[in-house]
């Protein structure tokens, strides 16, 4: 593999550390705010903890617009800005408000990057290795959860504000991810639609050494004459990958995933562990999903998307149906605990692997951008819509009931993987467009 792709890959996949560590940080933070500030459930999930993921739906609607317009290049630097706003700021503040609106600060950055990041990488990708690099991305979302689930645990009673170092701290790689970002060069896929042939040029003989970046020039230019001038993503003929980036999305948040990454904590206290232990076994959380992670980015291009996705259904479904169980018939202690690190283990191959990837190849280069930002859209109205309603239905529903529901929606996601979903390994992205628009 070009070491070039593989570090400028490396480096926009960075975007993901931050995403995974920013919106992680607040479940060892969250239930001393919400004594600190002595916030109701409602207000508690729906402004302190669920603004974050409100910024991250604005960010996702609307950061197609940026990564069209100004670059992929361009709109992930200004997401490391938005990352060092947002942990400064919350970390300094002093009420839920403003706690908040630097939380949406930085909501912003994390669902913009799901949309630069993942199209950046897979517009530099040899289709061979494409899978595996735009997995760096989810790999460092996992690998930032991780952090701060290790993170929160070092912080945790270090003194009498200590969630102000926990959510704080994040400034640190936000900025240093911002200094990185300025060091990679602009998508010749993206300089192609600007009409700025000679840098395109100049960047497709670093990528692709061994090619002919007249030739790959022309394959591209030739997709792109198929289209027409302004044309949008919801157009007849780009229904299908409408729908597939809908309902990828649409499953990945109804596993239940990001409620579970959210209240690890407090889910694991419910289940019966002390606080010091549900902290310490978050850690554990984080190193099952960032290992099964690194199994299937390793995977990827081998398997294909749709084994891994066929993997993780069965797995989600056998693992949460145990959970449910366990909380209905009161299994505490260890039992739900290792039944949690099988569903993390299983969205980890499957989902959490594919679903960037799989939103990354399945639009036009002209409308990568914008394809992206309605996945990502789908992705967090429901990432925020879901956690944010996690303390109201454990208190009136119970553990039990949430559980079993996530199980029986990832049954309607093997479905889908049986009767929809198309494998994209090692085609190239033209080539995909061609397949995949009707």
């Amino acid at each position: 593999m070009n070491k070039k792709i593989l570090i400028w890959s490396i480096t926009a996949a960075l975007a993901g550390f931050l995403f995974g560590f920013d919106t992680v940080v607040i479940s060892g933070a969250e239930k001393k705010l919400q004594l600190l500030w002595h916030s109701s459930d409602m207000f508690h999930g729906v402004v302190v903890i669920g603004m974050a993921l409100w910024g991250t739906v604005v960010g996702a609607f609307f950061g197609g617009i940026p990564t069209n317009k100004i670059g992929r290049k361009n709109t992930l630097i200004w997401i490391g800005v938005l990352y060092t706003i947002s942990a400064v700021g919350s970390g300094l503040a002093n009420d839920p408000w403003t706690f908040a609106v630097f939380r949406f600060i930085g909501g912003l950055g994390v669902g913009a990057s799901t949309i630069a990041a993942p199209a950046y990488i897979s517009e530099i990708a040899p289709a061979k290795d494409r899978g595996k690099l735009v997995g760096l991305y989810q790999f460092n979302i996992v690998f930032g959860i991780l952090i701060a689930f290790l993170s929160n645990y070092l912080l945790n009673n270090v003194g009498e504000n200590d969630w102000r170092w926990m959510i704080g701290v994040e400034a640190f790689p936000a900025a240093l991810y911002t200094v990185f970002a300025l060091t990679v060069p602009k998508s010749p896929r993206w300089l192609l639609t600007k009409f700025r042939n000679a840098e395109a040029r100049k960047v497709l003989q670093i990528i692709s050494p061994d090619q002919d970046p007249e030739k790959l020039m022309l394959e591209i230019k030739d997709e792109m004459e198929n289209t027409v001038p302004h044309e949008n993503i919801f157009l007849k003929k780009y229904r299908f990958p409408l729908i597939l980036a809908f309902l990828i999305a649409f499953f990945n948040q109804l596993s239940g995933i990001n409620a579970f990454l959210y209240y690890a904590p407090r889910i694991l206290t419910e289940a019966g562990l002390a606080e010091s232990s549900a902290l310490l076994s978050s850690i554990g959380v984080g190193v099952t999903n960032l290992l099964f992670t690194f199994l299937g980015i390793f995977l990827i291009d081998r398997l294909g998307r749709r084994q891994l996705m066929y993997i993780c259904s069965f797995g989600y479904i056998i693992s949460l149906s145990l959970v449910s169980m366990a909380f209905f018939l009161h299994w505490e202690g260890g039992f739900i605990p290792v039944f949690l690190f099988m569903f993390i283990a299983s969205h980890a191959i499957g989902q959490g692997t594919v679903i960037w990837v799989f939103i990354s190849e399945i639009f036009p280069n002209h409308l990568r951008g914008s394809g992206q930002s309605f996945g990502s859209s789908v992705h967090w109205v429901l990432a925020a819509v879901v956690p944010s309603l996690v303390p109201v239905l454990f208190g009136t529903i119970g553990a039990g009931f949430v559980f079993l529901i996530f199980a029986v929606m990832m049954v309607f996601q093997l479905l889908f993987v049986i009767f929809m979903m198309p494998e994209t390994k090692g085609v190239p992205l033209e080539e995909l467009s061609k397949k995949l628009i009707k």
